[in-house]
């Protein structure tokens, strides 16, 4: 074999080596689960559910989202009516980094770079023990773009289960132990 056709060959295969690499590193979302809780890919395709409400609160802001369930829960009065959200309603909480666009109008608050992502789900059967409600926090690192199971080292601390934000929840269990509000239209 000719010098050149090895240099090529050995080329060929590094660059081919470091593609695949760096294809098996870019991570699968959706491959995520708290131990013991909720699997990222059991809210796939939250990106693109309805906006519920936006909040602010400890320096990030937030848009929360929910499903074709839980929306329509809110909009049939739940849980102002008395009644409990319907299993299979579920929502999504992502946070941000706000930052100012100093360039527009207004200079308004913008989302920046992403904090994490909250989940809920209302299952009264597997989540019995925590009013009926499963739930899952990952954090995200911007810089590897990358996600992972929020831990007791985290603010605000989450256990690995499923029932990791029941113990906040628990000051709004007349509301079906939700605390968003969903906004007149």
């Amino acid at each position: 074999m000719q010098k050149s056709s090895l240099i090529n060959l050995v080329a060929s295969v590094s660059i081919s080596v470091l593609a695949t690499g760096v294809a098996i590193s870019a991570q699968d979302k959706y491959s995520l689960q708290v131990p013991n809780g909720l699997a990222f890919s059991e809210f796939r395709g939250y990106e693109d559910w309805p906006v519920i409400a936006i909040s602010e609160n400890e320096g990030v802001i937030a848009a929360i989202l929910g499903n074709p369930a839980m929306i329509g829960a809110f909009r049939e009065g739940i849980p102002g009516n008395g009644k409990p959200f319907p299993d299979g309603a579920k929502m999504a909480k992502i946070h941000w980094i706000p930052k100012k666009q100093e360039a527009y109008p207004g200079q308004p608050t913008v989302p920046g770079a992403q904090h994490d992502v909250d989940f809920m789900v209302k299952d009264s059967k597997r989540f019995a023990d925590s009013g009926g409600w499963g739930y899952g926090a990952f954090e995200y690192d911007a810089a590897s773009d990358v996600f992972r199971p929020a831990t007791t080292a985290d603010n605000p601390p989450q256990e690995n289960d499923a029932k990791c934000g029941y113990a906040c929840h628990t000051v709004v269990q007349n509301r079906d132990y939700v605390f968003t509000e969903y906004g007149k239209r």
